[in-house]
C-alpha cells in the first residue's frame, strides 16, 4: 500500500511540474501545503472519533424497550425534562 501511495505520489509531483515554468509558478508557499495537510489530517481523526462514538449507540431507541436506550444514557437525570427548573423568564419575581 505504502508504495501505490509513493508511486500516485510521484505521478502527481510529474504532472504538476510540467508547467513549471509559467507566470503563476512559485507563488505558492509550502505552508499552504502544510496547513492542507494539517487539515487533512484533523478530519481524518474527526470521522474517527465520530464513528466510536456513533458504534455506542444502540441500534434502535424504541420505547417498548428502554433498557438499550438507557445504557448509551451519560447519566441525565430523567425527572428533568418537562420541569420548569430553570429561571424565570416572563415573570416578575
Amino acid at each position: 500500500m505504502n508504495s501505490t501511495l509513493v508511486l500516485a505520489g510521484a505521478h502527481v509531483t510529474d504532472v504538476l511540474a510540467r508547467d513549471a515554468d509559467g507566470p503563476e509558478f512559485g507563488k505558492a508557499s509550502p505552508l499552504g501545503l502544510l496547513l492542507v495537510l494539517l487539515l487533512l489530517v484533523g478530519t481524518v481523526f474527526l470521522i474517527r472519533s465520530m464513528n466510536k462514538r456513533l458504534r455506542k449507540l444502540p441500534t434502535s431507541f424504541s420505547r417498548d424497550e428502554p433498557e438499550p436506550d438507557q445504557a448509551a444514557d451519560d447519566g441525565t437525570d430523567p425527572g428533568s425534562v418537562g420541569n420548569d427548573t430553570g429561571p424565570a423568564r416572563g415573570r416578575d419575581n
